[in-house]
């Protein structure tokens, strides 16, 4: 099996989860057998971030102990510290029923429907249906308002008087000119 391999963020996330944990599988004088890569497994698949304890073996010697583990059970080495070894493997299982959980109470709508926001959604009120708008020309106001616009020499109809803004300046612009007069 391939051996997992994880960035130096999740490692160090890792190694700050695994401080406060004990090993649960000691390896002893026999070294690796089936048995222990067994009981390795069923940790892995029960906690998936275990502390290792390796006893009567050299540095070099535990560094291939890690190496088969991983290789073996595929999962990644998180950290080598003396005689304990920090190994990681997810749940694939369990993050896929955490993805579905979260993907369960997800709204899902088709892009034809219209928008429903979680309030109406919760209330069980549908929204209404929106009638496809009409040109401005075809509307009673629209009409009127068309009729009392001059056509600018582009085509775009302009307001008959002014808008309040341009009233407003004009107001100011008089009273700032009746000011300099006096």
């Amino acid at each position: 099996m391939p051996k997992l391999d994880i960035t130096s963020q999740e490692r160090s996330a890792l190694r700050a989860a695994a401080h406060p944990l004990h090993p649960v599988v000691m390896i002893g004088d026999k070294g690796l057998t089936p048995a222990v890569l067994k009981e390795i497994d069923l940790n892995l698949k029960a906690h998936q971030l275990i502390k290792i304890r390796v006893n009567g073996q050299e540095r070099a010697e535990r560094d291939a102990t890690l190496e088969t583990i991983c290789d073996a059970l595929s999962c990644a080495a998180v950290h080598h510290l003396g005689k304990t070894l920090i190994v990681y493997r997810p749940d694939a299982e369990k993050a896929q029923a955490e993805a579905q959980a979260r993907n369960a109470t997800r709204a899902q709508r088709k892009p034809s429907e219209p928008y429903v926001s979680k309030k109406q959604a919760a209330s069980g009120a549908k929204p209404a249906r929106k009638s496809p708008r009409k040109p401005a020309s075809e509307t009673a106001s629209g009409a009127r308002r068309a009729a009392q616009a001059p056509a600018a020499a582009h085509g775009i109809p302009r307001r008959a008087a002014g808008s309040a803004l341009t009233l407003r300046a004009g107001v100011r612009r008089g009273k700032a000119a009746d000011t300099r007069k006096r």
